[in-house]
């Protein structure tokens, strides 16, 4: 409320308006005088208060000049391989004298390569045994484990079987694949052998040197790499889950597969997330077990993107054909990288 004349009395000084700090409303003050008129003596401004930077933004910029030197790194060695590599899809070479430029010719002739085609489709049949069929076993063997054998057999016996099965995964993969190999030769192999003692002799394959059958002998020991990975991924984020959940859904009258399905599974989304990205991006680009087991054949029954780059570079020496491969390939790769990320990134925010 505003003071009259009679209560400030003559000489008193009076704001007119007041300011907040921060605002920008003019401020004025008004001077009685002595023979009882008012005026107005000064009228200015307020300048808004300035927004103060936070600390903590300032202090995390310093630690992008950590990440630069790995940047660099990465940029110099991939991405200037890569783009060499590039290069080199539209030429025609052999690896002697200068590449000779030919546009976009190495694509068009894939385009109409059957050969290119088919090895796209063995890498999605991949995809099913190093991705799809690992998780599905992954969870159900890693629920058996965590949930019956940890609890009735101690932790000790749960950790000894969770680490035999993530042995196949830091074998070399050329072992493995001389070891399934010899597994699988059709004389002195020890399934041929087995099927022999236990008077199966009818069952007897040449698992590796039938085209119908060495896709099928591969995708078993891709999965037989793959199960113990998935396997420890499940089991640590199964390890997260709250105890009070399951108990609380145990006493409602759950069994144990409904408690799988609508507690463990959900849960376990991120965990499922990261396992079909990083295996679905492996099964696109197996090159090992095809080269230590098949040689992509016989004929082109196992023939994979990746190999037939390799063919191309080392066998033909079209250098430029098998260059276009892996650039298609790559293309493809980092496509379906960011597109599951993205989902996950989106599954993890909801």
């Amino acid at each position: 409320m505003r003071p009259s004349l009679a209560e400030v009395g003559p000489g008193a000084v009076t704001p007119s308006a007041s300011n907040s700090a921060g605002s920008d409303f003019p401020v004025s003050e008004t001077v009685v005088g002595m023979d009882g008129s008012m005026s107005v003596v000064t009228d200015r401004v307020a300048k808004p208060a300035k927004a103060r930077k936070s600390p903590q933004h300032n202090g995390n910029a310093i630690y992008y000049l950590y990440a630069l030197p790995g940047v660099v790194l990465f940029l110099g060695v991939f991405g200037g391989s890569w783009i060499y590599n590039a290069y080199l899809s539209l030429t025609k070479w052999d690896g002697i004298g200068e590449p000779k430029y030919i546009g976009l010719d190495n694509y068009r002739w894939l385009m109409q390569d059957h050969t290119f085609w088919m090895s796209f489709l063995h890498a999605i049949e991949f995809i099913a045994a190093m991705a799809l069929i690992p998780t599905v076993l992954g969870l159900l063997l890693g629920a058996l484990i965590f949930d019956f054998i940890a609890t009735r057999f101690g932790a000790g016996v749960s950790t000894f079987l969770r680490a035999s099965l993530f042995v196949p995964q830091i074998i070399p993969i050329t072992v493995s694949g001389v070891l399934w190999a010899w597994l699988l030769t059709p004389n002195v192999g020890v399934v041929n052998t087995f099927l022999r003692t236990i008077h199966l002799d009818s069952w007897q394959q040449d698992w590796l040197g039938n085209p119908k059958l060495a896709l099928f002998s591969v995708s078993v020991m891709l999965v037989w790499i793959q199960i113990g990975y998935t396997i420890v991924i499940f089991v640590s984020g199964m390890a997260r889950i709250d105890p009070a959940l399951h108990e609380a859904a145990q006493l409602d009258g759950a069994n144990w597969l409904q408690r799988f399905r609508v507690i463990t599974i959900p849960t376990l989304i991120p965990e499922i997330s990261v396992v079909l990205l990083t295996t679905t991006v492996a099964a696109l680009k197996v090159f090992g077990p095809v080269y230590t087991m098949t040689q992509g054949g016989p004929g082109d029954s196992t023939q994979v993107p990746s190999f037939f780059s390799y063919f191309h570079f080392f066998t033909t020496l079209r250098i430029g054909y098998g260059a276009a491969v892996a650039t298609i390939l790559s293309v493809i790769l980092t496509i379906l990288a960011v597109v599951m990320l993205k989902v996950q990134n989106r599954i993890g925010g909801n």
